[in-house]
């Protein structure tokens, strides 16, 4: 009898959540194709494709998305590991630094931008820094056109406490330490033992900090509108106001988006950890084998 209570209580929980979370998509989903004159119509979806400047708008935010992704797992991930395998009395104040985006309001973020990005050019004439600052107003990435790279490095900062504590997470709970170790003592470099030892390992919470990444970047309005970006997300709300149906139905695509890399991240680390898992024994019994040989 306990079981099966505690089974109806989790299913009671579940049901719940999913009323809480579906009953407002639901309601959004039907304000933006039911109307009194015409009933249901779903022209709403195909309409926005004819909007001025959706394509802009939505590829900006895509751009944005991946460039942070990927310029935030190459700084986090060899920054998480070499905290974790050289300096663990670091870790404490990494935490702290990382927790820091999450006092700091976005406003006052921008704030603080805005104010460097308009003291930088001419406090720092005839420096090296003067180049660096003119290159963040450039706003452009060779072959990709005008992406904000101020927008990039603000957005990484942003995502900092999501993305180190999902590397954290999955270096506490793997067995990092002992495979560098052992592949260091088979005599491998850095570099390979990054590549081929700690990205396999902590291929999950690579995926799951990549996925937020890309969550937080593309979802992000007070940033981008106050530095007069026009991603995706402050084009919802300038189009929004004369057309409440067309918001609402930009807010589910907007969702939907996220909702469809998740389930894509989710079922390639599914498939993926197999994978390493057989890799991880694999080393571990080569190791072993080796070490038995050498003594």
């Amino acid at each position: 009898m306990t079981a099966r209570r505690a089974q109806y209580a989790r299913w009671a929980i579940l049901g719940a959540a999913g009323v809480y979370f579906l009953l407002p998509m639901f309601a959004a989903l039907w304000y933006a194709i039911y109307n009194d004159q015409n009933g249901f119509d779903l022209s709403v979806f195909t309409r926005m494709f004819h909007m001025p400047n959706f394509t802009q708008s939505f590829m900006l935010s895509v751009y944005l998305s991946v460039f942070t992704v990927v310029f935030t797992l190459v700084l986090m991930v060899p920054t998480a590991l070499l905290l974790h395998l050289r300096m663990p009395r670091m870790r404490k104040a990494v935490d702290f630094a990382c927790l820091l985006p999450l006092v700091v309001p976005p406003v006052v973020l921008v704030v603080g931008i805005s104010t460097v990005l308009q003291w930088g050019p001419n406090s720092l004439a005839g420096t090296p820094f003067q180049s660096f600052m003119n290159w963040l107003q450039l706003s452009s990435f060779p072959g990709i056109g005008s992406v904000p790279v101020i927008l990039v490095f603000a957005y990484m900062v942003m995502a900092l406490p999501f993305t180190y504590r999902a590397l954290d997470a999955g270096l506490k709970t793997s067995n990092i330490t002992a495979l560098v170790e052992a592949a260091r003592s088979l005599g491998a470099g850095w570099l390979t033992v990054l590549l081929r030892i700690a990205v396999p390992a902590l291929r999950t919470s690579i995926l799951n900090s990549a996925f937020l990444a890309f969550a937080l970047a593309f979802g992000e309005f007070t940033v981008a509108s106050i530095l007069n970006f026009v991603t995706f997300t402050p084009w919802i709300l300038q189009y929004g106001q004369t057309d409440g149906q067309l918001s609402t139905a930009l807010s589910i695509e907007s969702l939907m988006i996220v909702w469809v890399i998740l389930l894509v991240i989710t079922a390639f680390g599914r498939q993926r950890t197999g994978q390493s898992l057989l890799r991880t024994r694999a080393l571990a019994l080569f190791t072993s084998q080796h070490l038995k040989d050498g003594a």
